[in-house]
């Protein structure tokens, strides 16, 4: 083998590294916190034949943002995760995440993201920038219905997701103090979840306990966006969460 061959080889290897397909150490991986309501009917249905197609919509957490790699992001993260516990099932996560949504902003584009993907069951991540912005608690409801308005015409499965912990040692002004109204809320839509039946998944407390992972415990130097290590911990958590409640 040629020098040349050998540095070629090595390179192609580095590109089709995998992602992470473990948590990090110091994140406890159960099923506790993903409640599924009575719901996950057609994704149920999905993973019995052998395909399950999953849209995840929301903002940066869902995009990626602060992940080293994109491969190191949520959402293909999860979708390793899922495989790897549904044997046998092809899944297939289709990233819609755009940085900076409010649930607004989400709202509008779920029918026309919905009618493209097809999918089986949408995650819809929210909450945070509706906090982070001060926007009222009526208004972020008003939207959250609109979209299961649409949601539910779609005949689609859902999986809520609430909003993310931010690190109690932070100086940004703009985001401390924070986490009592993000408790809040998270709060909220896990009853409005259980009121329609709909998944959810309790991120925000899972959180308190990822106080053992690099950076701000899994949150990155900007307080906000997830590190590699928070991506990994929040997709495996997810992953083993919804596994148990599709088998």
């Amino acid at each position: 083998m040629t020098p040349r061959f050998a540095a070629l080889l090595a390179t192609a290897a580095l590109v089709s590294t995998p992602a992470l397909a473990q948590a990090p150490a110091a994140c406890q991986v159960t099923a506790d916190h993903v409640v599924a309501n009575g719901g996950l009917t057609k994704s149920r249905a999905a993973v019995a034949s052998g395909r399950l197609t999953i849209l995840a919509m929301g903002s940066s957490s869902i995009e990626g943002a602060g992940a080293s790699r994109r491969d190191l992001g949520f959402v293909p993260m999860l979708e390793a995760g899922l495989e790897r516990r549904l044997s046998g099932v092809a899944v297939t996560v289709i990233n819609k995440g755009i940085g900076g949504e409010t649930a607004k902003d989400t709202a509008d584009r779920l029918r026309r993201e919905t009618a493209a993907a097809s999918p089986d069951l949408v995650i819809w991540q929210l909450g945070t920038n509706d906090v982070l912005r001060d926007r009222p608690g009526d208004d972020i409801f008003a939207d959250l219905r609109r979209g299961e308005a649409i949601l539910d015409a779609a005949g689609v499965d859902v999986l809520l997701i609430d909003p993310q912990r931010l690190p109690d040692a932070t100086t940004n002004p703009g985001f401390k103090g924070r986490n009592p109204a993000l408790g809040d809320l998270s709060r909220l839509l896990a009853l409005e979840a259980g009121r329609v039946g709909y998944a959810v998944s309790g991120r925000f407390a899972a959180m308190s306990g990822w106080t053992g992972l690099a950076g701000s415990s899994g949150v990155g130097p900007d307080d906000l966006h997830f590190n590699d290590e928070g991506y990994a911990c929040w997709a495996e958590i997810t992953a083993e969460g919804l596994a148990a409640a599709l088998r």
